[in-house]
């Protein structure tokens, strides 16, 4: 069985509050790896029953360190299966240690449905083993019986935290370029949809021009010129992208407006994948790809054109060149590609975006070669093209309104 769990190696869990002095993250939850860096949940009732006791944010005293550092219970041999098991599909802690004093040693926070191996039981911690090692769970929240599919996500394999590229996921061999992860943000909307929108900050991966990979996973040629000839069979990773007409790299604001949208979509219901949020991610045009297809309902990629002329929005719709719709998986999701260009297109209109002629240029780009969910390169604009802060909010409102027409919100 497949498992659901995204791993949280730091320091521990973070609630948070609209309350002054406090960051705001009342309508969605992020979980967030890596060193020095915390772990943040909303402070829902459900989570501060189940692993979120009472947070303390001050460093650990030695006192505290004992605690964490103190003897194992003791436990009755179990070798059996157990599975996550939450109210309305909430996520519980796995720590390191049978403490909850603080958050120190929680090592990952895991989803309803999680398929666990349980080695030990006492009482309130069940002994688990998890990627190898020995780690602890309260027993309250796993099970021997499956939990309610309803319970599970409808939309990715993951419940928080960050989504790396699996080499096991068709078309991962044609990565080159993968050592980072996505992060996966759950909305805490009242009116969740149920579907996971993977947007993607065009360009910002650092030494991505310099790599090569295939631009179809049949190896075939391209058939449209663009950054890379046509005849090509192999691109740039990842493109480094341009620059506007004030000097501003278009990497900088695929990624501001990235951060807009996604808290459009996590307010209207929906969870985001966000493929990038700061100047830099080490993923290349498949990894993204490939990490979206498989923990995602479909893929915007965020662009700027590089003419001068601020001639307005528009997608990259598919070509048609005979041989290339007939390869997979293009032959088989080329459609709906189209029709998320369209849906955004007209989410755009909506709130006055100028669009681009007919609103689409055929392109023959990486992205929708190696895609498997309905995906789409939207061109926002090109170099002359404002992106002052009230620009890239009218965007994001007029993406989102796009997203929603898509999936019939």
């Amino acid at each position: 069985m497949r498992r659901w769990y995204a791993p949280l190696l730091m320091s521990g869990i973070l609630l948070c509050t609209s309350a002054a002095g406090l960051w705001g993250c009342g309508s969605y939850e992020k979980v967030e790896t890596g060193s020095g860096q915390r772990a943040e949940e909303t402070a829902a009732p459900l989570e501060a029953e189940q692993e979120a006791e009472t947070l303390q944010e001050a460093e650990s005293s030695p006192k505290e360190t004992e605690m964490t550092q103190a003897k194992l219970p003791e436990f009755e041999p179990a070798d059996e299966t157990v599975y996550v098991t939450t109210e309305e599909g909430g996520t519980v802690n796995v720590r390191s240690s049978c403490n909850k004093r603080n958050n120190s040693n929680v090592v990952a926070s895991l989803t309803t449905g999680t398929e666990l191996k349980r080695t030990g039981i006492s009482g309130e911690w069940s002994r688990i083993v998890l990627d190898g090692e020995v780690a602890y769970i309260a027993s309250a929240y796993v099970s021997t019986e499956k939990p309610d599919p309803s319970l599970l996500s409808n939309s990715a394999s993951f419940a928080g935290g960050e989504v790396s590229l699996d080499p096991s996921w068709q078309y991962a061999e044609f990565s080159k370029i993968n050592s980072g992860a996505a992060v996966l943000y759950r909305s805490q909307a009242e009116n969740r949809r149920g579907k996971t929108i993977c947007v993607n900050a065009g360009h910002g991966t650092q030494g991505g021009s310099s790599v090569k990979t295939l631009c179809h996973p049949d190896g075939s040629p391209k058939v449209t010129s663009g950054t890379t000839s046509a005849g090509a069979t192999s691109a740039a990773a990842v493109s480094g992208g341009m620059t506007f007409a004030d000097g501003t790299p278009e990497y900088k604001v695929t990624a501001a407006l990235a951060r807009i949208l996604k808290e459009r979509l996590l307010a209207k219901g929906y969870d985001v994948l966000m493929i990038r949020e700061g100047d830099d991610v080490q993923l290349d045009n498949v990894a993204r790809t490939v990490i979206a297809n498989n923990a995602s309902d479909c893929h915007i990629a965020l662009h700027w054109d590089s003419t001068e002329s601020n001639k307005g929005a528009f997608y990259m719709s598919v070509p048609s060149n005979e041989s290339y719709r007939n390869m997979e998986p293009v032959k088989s999701h080329w459609q709906e590609h189209n029709a998320l260009g369209e849906s955004l297109i007209s989410g755009l209109k909506s709130v006055g975006v100028k669009i681009f002629s007919s609103g689409s240029m055929e392109m023959d780009l990486t992205q929708t070669s190696f895609s498997t969910v309905p995906s789409i390169d939207i061109e926002l604009g090109d170099k002359a093209s404002d992106h002052s802060d009230g620009t890239l909010s009218n965007l994001a409102d007029g993406l989102a309104a796009g997203v929603d027409q898509f999936f019939g919100f």
